[in-house]
């Protein structure tokens, strides 16, 4: 699709902070995030076997729902299929320095994969490029909903949304039953959550957190609620073991968040550490 990206990122970057109004549209319905991350965008199950089998396991964070009726774990109701917590996967946000919209550097929160400097992703058109980020927002103009080029249109003004056309040869939208197993995933044992759940909504969760969640998606049947258990097992262990730029680097920019927000600091926060370098807008 045709859109305006150049200066703005603002389908990886939380920028609310910088919005003149409220803008909070994950948080409509009865069904309420239990974290408080924006635009998590919801990645397949083949998509996390890639990050994973690409020694990038630790990118990744799950997301629940609160709700009125489901499962309840750390006295919270949970969203949940046949008794067992519904869950996304997603791309983890640390605190970036980041100017989008000609906007002076802040720390926000950004996709762990958003290089600062450029404002570009460092894994576009890579073979673990997510499916979701590919196709947007092609999905959204399928759906007739409102999309994030739209919204920062109306918050900062210019234009980002060039074409307006639902884009041919999209990939299903995996809505309903059909994204069991597929894009939404369930925990098969809630008992085993205690804590958990505490720890993702108030922004503590540990590396053994996230990788529960992201081994019980790989393991996860499509179309089912069934799990592989050695497939879990394997891909938990191989998430917990994993140590790539992605996770050192959260570590970094958590530690230096809140000093002076330089985004050329990535050069020594992540591309020291392996991470792609972006080409820039000239190219």
């Amino acid at each position: 699709m045709e859109v305006n990206c150049a200066g703005c990122a603002g389908c990886c970057i939380d920028w609310r902070a910088l919005a003149p109004g409220d803008s909070d549209h994950e948080r409509r319905g009865p069904r309420e995030p239990i974290d408080d991350a924006y635009n998590l965008v919801p990645l397949t199950r083949d998509d996390v076997r890639n990050f994973v089998e690409s020694g990038l396991g630790d990118a990744m964070t799950p997301r629940l729902w609160e709700t009125d009726e489901g499962v309840e774990v750390d006295g919270t109701t949970l969203a949940a299929i046949d008794g067992e917590p519904a869950f996304f996967v997603g791309l983890r946000k640390p605190p970036k320095p980041v100017g989008p919209f000609e906007r002076r550097p802040e720390w926000l929160p950004t996709c762990v994969f958003l290089d600062p400097t450029t404002l570009q992703c460092r894994i576009h058109s890579s073979e673990i490029y997510p499916e979701e980020c590919a196709e947007y927002p092609g999905h959204n103009l399928a759906l007739e909903a409102e999309t994030e080029c739209e919204r920062v249109e109306t918050a900062f003004g210019g234009e980002r949304l060039l074409e307006r056309e639902v884009p041919e040869g999209l990939s299903g939208l995996l809505l309903g039953p059909q994204a069991i197993g597929q894009k939404v995933f369930v925990h098969p044992d809630p008992d085993g959550l205690e804590g958990v759940i505490d720890r993702l909504r108030t922004g503590r969760a540990t590396d053994a957190d996230r990788a529960e969640f992201v081994a019980w998606a790989m393991a996860s049947a499509p179309g089912t609620t069934g799990h592989d258990r050695r497939t879990y097992e394997r891909a938990r262990e191989r998430v917990l073991e994993t140590t790539s730029w992605v996770g050192e680097s959260i570590a970094a920019w958590e530690r230096r968040a809140g000093s002076e927000a330089d985004p050329a600091v990535a050069r020594e926060l992540e591309e020291a550490r392996g991470a792609p370098e972006t080409p820039g807008w000239d190219e």
